[in-house]
């Protein structure tokens, strides 16, 4: 992968839950005003429903600059929480 491209990519935190979901979402918010266009969810092992908030607003933010934003490394158990609270549909990740 070259520097280019990680220039685009961000990380989540490993945790993102309903206390650290403020900060997480203005994290994101900023790099993806900066022009990134996907973020890996690798690091990400502690999660509630709010993950799923922060990930729909960023995916809108990004979709508001004209550019999609890509989601690597999803969780499983996250994306089952997104089947079950009828969301899944919204984001687009890959596993």
């Amino acid at each position: 992968m070259t520097s280019a491209s990680n220039a685009g990519r961000f990380e989540t935190a490993a945790t993102l839950t309903h206390e650290s979901a403020k900060s997480a979402l203005e994290a994101g918010l900023s790099r993806i005003a900066a022009g990134a266009t996907e973020v890996d969810c690798a690091p990400l092992r502690q999660f509630d429903s709010s993950a799923l908030a922060v990930l729909l607003a960023w995916q809108r933010a990004a979709s508001e600059r004209g550019a999609a934003l890509g989601i690597v490394n999803f969780p499983s158990g996250l994306a089952s929480l997104a089947q079950a609270y009828g969301v899944d549909t919204l984001l687009t990740f890959r596993h």
